[in-house]
């Protein structure tokens, strides 16, 4: 059996061998740099990661924006495509759902038949756009939510002192770092870790709604509805439902001026 020894302590050693080997390729592995392959946007503080965000949202010729907004004690689903020369989607309130298009300076709005109860038209306009006079206070109203950078000024503010996330974080496929704002109270912010920094998904301070924010500088057809979709009142827009003149019983989610080009409101303030 003695002569047996020498073979079972050459095993024993070889079996120790791996394990060390083992966990030594563990520990290179625990040890990996987490921002290996990423646009290295992970490395900066929290107020740099805000910044870079913001500047390529700045930069974007369009974005697909959709979530859920809350101003002034009403909430709005939003799930609009947004360039820099117009927009177009749909806005859903408590009380109707809006189909809204601008090209350039036009706006367009198509609302069910109830939006415009009080017209003697209203039948008529339930399936149509309704091309909106610049004028008309629904035009105020709706341009906002089809304004990209208006819509973006707004959303993209943190309230309070910015943390990011030591662990990083996915937003769909994509990896992400998070960065939050008075530990979340102020909201929170996902910033893409693959190429061009985008904001990828926001949290409201204050359960105030969140958005995603995909499809970054992705080209879309934004084009005025065809002449037999479209009804033309000219500077008169029909009578609705809770208005005793003009129109203007959409949604108002601006309560107070936001900020932004001055054109119409801002719809996350």
């Amino acid at each position: 059996m003695t002569a047996h020894l020498p073979a079972v302590r050459l095993r024993r050693a070889a079996f120790v061998g791996v394990l060390f080997a083992g966990l030594a390729v563990t520990g290179t592995g625990c040890g990996a740099d987490p921002d290996e392959g990423t646009n290295g946007v992970g490395k900066l503080s929290a107020d740099q990661i805000e910044d870079k965000a913001k500047a390529a949202a700045g930069a974007a010729d369009s974005v697909h924006l959709s979530g859920t907004l809350v101003s002034g004690g009403k909430s709005f689903t939003l799930d609009m495509r947004l360039k820099k020369d117009g927009g177009s989607g749909q806005v859903k309130s408590q009380e109707d759902t809006f189909q809204v298009l601008r090209v350039g300076e036009q706006l367009y709005l198509k609302a069910s038949a109830a939006f415009w109860g009080k017209s003697d038209s209203a039948g008529k306009l339930g399936d149509k756009y309704v091309k909106v006079p610049e004028s008309d206070p629904t035009y105020k109203q709706f341009r906002g939510f089809t304004d990209m950078h208006v819509l973006l000024d707004g959303l993209l503010g943190l309230d309070g002192k910015l943390t990011k996330q030591d662990d990083y974080t996915k937003v769909g496929h994509t990896p992400a770092v998070l960065v939050t704002a008075d530990k979340g109270k102020g909201g929170k912010l996902s910033v893409s870790l693959e190429g061009t920094p985008y904001p990828l998904r926001l949290e409201r301070a204050g359960g105030a709604g969140h958005v995603e924010l995909a499809e970054w500088g992705k080209a879309f057809p934004l084009e005025a509805p065809a002449q037999d979709q479209t009804v033309d009142y000219g500077t008169q827009m029909p009578t609705t439902k809770d208005s005793g003149s003009g129109s203007g019983s959409g949604p108002s989610p601006s309560p107070s001026p936001g900020k932004g080009s001055g054109q119409g409101s801002n719809p996350t303030k």
